[in-house]
């Protein structure tokens, strides 16, 4: 017998999980992913699908980034296993996974040792693994065009290979770079044009595998709802189109972020720090309720929301 939960947090149902299947809810608005399970009441975050559909990775992450993993969960004979540490994760500070648009490359973020031999500091880096013969190689890092001294983020791959990412552009700010993937080799990343970058931050971008679409996150721009919003931009004729921001049907006054779209194109993804909970509590609850609720998804730390990719598109119109 197949079994699921209701949660009702300030008047938003979701539906969680059937036993041993992930609900995918078709919904034109946000709805969190796979509450109690994915969106348990930690911070969850970010968003990577295999094309075949069939694993999928984020990211688990505590106090704020002190210590990040990244989970995974596969879709056996059509159920959904529990995620579990994704086996190349679980020591180091992992995060952000992306796959190739092939499935062949898996990237993430991590601040793993490199094996530099002059005692230089452990910063965030992307590194990547590849599959060969259907199975994962061990993890390298980018070389040092792609990774510098500074952190580098959130990773996002097209299909003829070009990088995107992000990384600090001094002044204690973040840029979406972009690195041109030529003859098998990386080109010296340069940072997007000022229809993306702004004065503020600009980061975690998904780009659309054909290019002629880029989401992102950006903060401190004069139409940001609060904590940093989702904005988009069209490449049209081979130019990047400024900016525009997606409004209340998919931010918040809180922080959202980490964008990314189903191989599919069924479905859209983000994190956001929205709180679901509202006090003063309808009744008064026992401290074993009162502790179940604040731990509970909508609580102010990272939740993955999901929504129709079609309604996502006609928004962008």
């Amino acid at each position: 017998m197949r079994f699921f939960f209701l949660l009702i947090l300030s008047g938003i149902s979701e539906v969680g999980f059937t036993q041993g299947t992930i609900q995918w809810p078709d919904s034109d608005s946000p709805r969190v992913f796979g509450p109690g399970i994915i969106s348990d009441g930690f911070s969850n975050r970010d968003m990577a699908i295999s094309p075949d559909g069939n694993e999928l990775f984020y990211t688990l992450q505590w106090t704020n980034g002190l210590f990040s993993v990244i989970l995974h969960a596969q879709k056996i004979n059509g159920k959904w296993s529990r995620p579990e540490t994704a086996w190349f994760s679980g020591m180091y500070n992992d995060l952000e996974p992306a796959f190739s648009p092939d499935g062949n490359k898996l990237f993430f973020t991590s601040n793993r040792p490199s094996g530099k031999s002059d005692g230089s500091k452990n910063d965030y880096d992307i590194w990547y693994m590849q599959k060969n013969g259907g199975r994962w190689e061990s993890p390298l890092q980018m070389d040092s065009l792609i990774n510098t001294g500074k952190d580098e983020f959130y990773p996002s791959i097209s299909k003829n290979g070009n990088l995107y990412f992000t990384r600090d552009n001094g002044e204690a700010r973040d840029d979406i770079f972009f690195s041109r993937f030529t003859n098998g080799k990386y080109e010296l990343p340069v940072a997007l044009s000022d229809s993306i970058n702004s004065k503020g931050y600009d980061f975690n971008a998904y780009i659309d595998p054909d290019e002629n679409y880029i989401i992102f996150s950006s903060y401190k721009r004069t139409d940001d709802l609060g904590g940093g919003d989702l904005y988009f931009s069209r490449r049209k004729n081979g130019v990047w189109q400024t900016a525009m921001h997606f409004g209340a049907g998919i931010n918040s006054p809180f922080l959202d972020y980490s964008p990314f779209v189903s191989p599919d194109h069924k479905y859209f993804f983000f994190t956001s720090k929205r709180r679901l909970l509202q006090f003063p509590l309808p009744k008064q609850k026992s401290a074993a309720e009162i502790r179940a609720i604040l731990n509970s998804y909508g609580n102010g730390n990272d939740d993955i929301y999901i929504m129709n990719y079609k309604k996502v598109m006609d928004m962008m119109k």
